[in-house]
């Protein structure tokens, strides 16, 4: 069987920048076996695949190991393939997600993704922080819960030098580790990194869903709702963050680096 395939940087307007997704267009459902394989074959951090269904389309995401329920920059490299090539005239897609209905717009030069928001927690367990403080070297002035863990560090400097053991990020009680600080360029209000080596994604490039706990985190904080991220990995990623409550949206650009066919 021959299945069409993309690679796609998102959350960037330029190739080898962002985060790469691979997505993978099909007519009908491949076994769960069979998008798991060919989704560790890729071997980037997501892999992407629909279907259409009614007027949208049943989207899933999956990593080098696990299906996961929500990711941004797969779903936002989705939507640019869709409005690119599959239906061009097309302002607005709908997927149906593990996470519900997602809708991703055109805005400008930037794609729109409309995100539950998830509003973190204190986490008051002192050994939690302790196992945190330790995988990454550094203290956290913060710490909260929503589906990761957040650690707010001193210093924008402290994020960019972040170098933590991925051993002990994956033994962590969480899907993921963000870290993030207060911004340190003109026009950036936050950085943030992500790890997430227990579902095989050691450092991910550039997070849409870790940004669904960033936004309300930092909307809060700084007193307004919208917001620019710059996800400080070595790719790197800006996102463009609106707090709307129970939803957030977090929009950018993408871009088309591969395109081609896959044999399974």
């Amino acid at each position: 069987m021959r299945l069409p395939i993309y690679q796609i940087d998102a959350f960037t307007g330029e190739v080898f920048r962002g985060n790469p997704a691979a997505v993978v267009p099909l007519e009908s459902w491949l076994p769960d076996a069979t998008l798991q394989s060919i989704a560790n074959e890729n071997n980037l951090a997501e892999t992407a695949f629909f279907v259409p269904e009614g007027d949208g389309w049943r989207l899933r995401w999956f990593t080098p190991m696990v299906e996961v329920d929500l990711c941004g920059h797969a779903t936002l490299a989705s939507a640019y393939l869709i409005f690119s090539r599959l239906k061009p005239g097309a302002t607005s897609v709908s997927f149906w997600t593990k996470s519900g209905l997602l809708r991703v717009t055109r805005e400008g030069d930037l794609l729109a993704l409309d995100f539950p928001a998830l509003r973190p927690k204190r986490e008051s367990d002192e050994s939690v922080r302790k196992a945190v403080e330790s995988a990454i070297g550094n203290s956290a002035a913060e710490l909260w819960r929503a589906r990761d863990l957040l650690a707010l560090l001193p210093s924008a400097a402290s994020v960019r030098r972040l170098k933590p053991n991925f051993d002990a990020v994956a033994r962590l009680d969480t899907f993921g580790l963000i870290v993030t600080a207060p911004g340190d360029e003109p026009g950036v209000d936050f950085i943030s990194r992500f790890f997430a080596p227990a579902k095989g994604v050691p450092e991910d490039p550039a997070t849409g869903s870790a940004h669904c706990m960033l936004t309300p985190f930092w909307a809060e904080r700084l007193g307004r709702a919208q917001l620019t991220g710059h996800q400080v990995s070595a790719r790197g990623g800006r996102l463009a963050c609106t707090d709307r409550g129970d939803r957030v949206t977090i929009a950018g650009q993408a871009v088309l680096y591969l395109e081609g066919t896959i044999e399974v």
